[in-house]
C-alpha cells in the first residue's frame, strides 16, 4: 500500500475511533509483532468500583462475608458476567440471589431491579417493620400480623419482639 493511502486509513481511523482506541491499537500490534504476548483483564477486574466501596466480580465467585450483590454486567469475565459486591448497609438494594448478611431483612422488592435480575431492599431488623416472603427472622425477632399487600404486592410480615 502507498504511504498516501495508509495515512488516509490511519487518519479514518483517529476520526472514527478516537485517539485512545487506535493507541491501544497499535501498541497491541506493537506487542505482537515484537514477539511479547498480550495479557488483559477481564472486564470485571478493568472496571473500577465508582460509586461504592466494593468490588467486581466474575459470575460463581463466593460474595465475601459481610457484603451483598448490588449490580451485574452481563458482559463482566469475558461475557460470563460479573457482579458487584459491596458491603451490607441499612436500606440498600441488592440483586435477586445476593446472600441477606445476619442482622438484615429483607423488606421491598423490584422486579426490573439489577439489570432486569430482580432486587431485594435489605434494612437492619427492627420492631415494626414489613418483611418480605423469604427474609430471615433474626435472633430475637418473630413474625406477627399478615399484610397480603406488603412487600411490593408479595404480601409480609411484622416484626416484634420474641
Amino acid at each position: 500500500m502507498m504511504l498516501r493511502q495508509l495515512w488516509k486509513r490511519a487518519t479514518a481511523l483517529v476520526v472514527g475511533r478516537g485517539t485512545g482506541a487506535v493507541a491501544a491499537a497499535i501498541a497491541l500490534v506493537a506487542a505482537v509483532a515484537l514477539g511479547g504476548t498480550v495479557s488483559g483483564m477481564s472486564v470485571a477486574e478493568a472496571r473500577t468500583t465508582g460509586w461504592g466501596a466494593g468490588t467486581w466480580s466474575c459470575s460463581g465467585k463466593p460474595v465475601a462475608t459481610g457484603n451483598v450483590i448490588t449490580d451485574h454486567d452481563s458482559a463482566g469475565c469475558g461475557g460470563y458476567g460479573s457482579w458487584y459486591q459491596q458491603p451490607a448497609k441499612d436500606g440498600i438494594w441488592t440483586c435477586s440471589g445476593s446472600p441477606v448478611v445476619a442482622g438484615y431483612v429483607i423488606t421491598g422488592h423490584m422486579v426490573a431491579g439489577c439489570d432486569g435480575a430482580g432486587a431485594w431492599r435489605h434494612n437492619t431488623a427492627r420492631v415494626g417493620l414489613w418483611t418480605c416472603p423469604g427474609s430471615p427472622v433474626p435472633p430475637g425477632f418473630r413474625s406477627t400480623l399478615y399484610n397480603a399487600g406488603a412487600c411490593d404486592g408479595l404480601g409480609g410480615w411484622v416484626l416484634a419482639r420474641a
